[in-house]
């Protein structure tokens, strides 16, 4: 039987990082727990990578970028972002598309450690809910930072947005514009920025004294039909909501797509915002209203901090969280109407 890196892990009790650093004669690591680790992988005959080990040792000049999505306008912008430092620092970027798949995700972080790339930038899919992949991605010696799905339980670098307080913005925009029954659409309940931008949502809720309806925080999948029921069911009623917060741009257009196809005016008896960086939320009928992500910026900063790391390598172990800020851009999605 093979003994790989994790087993050895196990058998020691210790962290895959730990054992990781350990045989690559890490000054980090003490030389007891170093000689404690070559003794148990002499002892199970552990035979490290050496095709993985080669390719980190000659750099291949080459990151992967892990999205969710392409549809997105964010990661497309985040893409460009990437590109453009990456170009300029002479590497080459590998795009990997999860589609929202943990399973796809897991097969991604599995296939980037035989070492075709020397880091990885990553946002995390609506399904995952573990994470044990990517630390093991990590533990291989290659780099990840995290930028805008990002992983709090795994210590590292992460870029994103400030999804609270673009949530409370967007909610209480739509409260200024008169509405009282506010519909969260959410994506993924694992996610940071869903339940940073529902945080967001609650607090501008309390803020102006409006009652927390869980009926109107409703979880969505990547199932463009079953979105669309979803919201014809909530919006089908007498009982509807009159302004729609979506935390992602699909469920945006899929909110757009039902008020069609139920005859509601927005912004008459709807109104509707959502985060977007759709390059057409201004010529929509109406145009919709947006919480604006800096996408570009984010790409390229994700793509620095990566940089940085491969061109310091004792920089692996640097924690930085940045955020940038989002932009509230209002249209007429959720204009004051005199029909109000």
């Amino acid at each position: 039987m093979n003994v790989d890196i994790k087993m050895l892990a196990k058998h020691l009790r210790l962290s895959i990082s730990t054992v990781s650093r350990a045989l690559r004669d890490s000054y980090e690591i003490s030389a007891k727990t170093k000689q404690r680790v070559k003794e148990m992988a002499a002892q199970l005959n552990y035979q490290p990578n050496p095709y993985a080990s080669s390719l980190r040792k000659n750099k291949s000049k080459t990151i992967a970028v892990v999205i969710p999505e392409i549809t997105n306008n964010f990661f497309a912008l985040a893409i460009n972002g990437i590109e453009y430092i990456s170009q300029e620092k002479k590497y080459h970027v590998l795009i990997y598309l999860t589609h929202e798949s943990l399973l796809k995700e897991i097969e991604v972080a599995n296939h980037l450690q035989n070492g075709r790339v020397d880091g990885v930038l990553l946002s995390l899919s609506a399904e995952t809910n573990k994470y044990d992949h990517l630390v093991n991605l990590k533990a291989t010696g290659i780099p990840v930072v995290f930028f805008d799905r990002i992983c709090e339980s795994i210590p590292g670098s992460c870029i994103t947005t400030d999804d609270f307080e673009g949530g409370f913005a967007a909610t209480e925009h739509l409260i200024l514009c008169k509405c009282k029954k506010i519909a969260y659409l959410d994506l993924s309940r694992h996610l940071s920025i869903s339940s940073k931008r529902m945080q967001g949502y609650v607090a501008a809720l309390n803020k102006h004294n409006i009652h927390v309806d869980e009926r109107l925080i409703m979880q969505f999948s990547n199932d463009v039909s079953a979105n669309e029921e979803v919201i014809t069911d909530a919006l089908d009623s007498s009982d509807r909501p009159d302004g729609i917060f979506a935390s992602v741009e699909k469920l945006a257009i899929a909110s757009y797509n039902v008020c069609e196809k139920l005859k509601i005016n927005i912004p008459e008896q709807v109104k509707i915002i959502g985060f977007s960086n759709l390059e057409i939320s201004s010529l929509l009928n109406p145009s919709l209203s947006t919480i604006t992500q800096p996408a570009y910026e984010i790409g390229k900063q994700a793509a620095l901090q990566l940089l940085r790391y491969l061109e310091k390598k004792n920089m692996t172990d640097v924690h930085e969280t940045i955020i940038l800020k989002s932009t509230l851009i209002p249209r007429g999605s959720t204009k004051v109407t005199s029909f109000k």
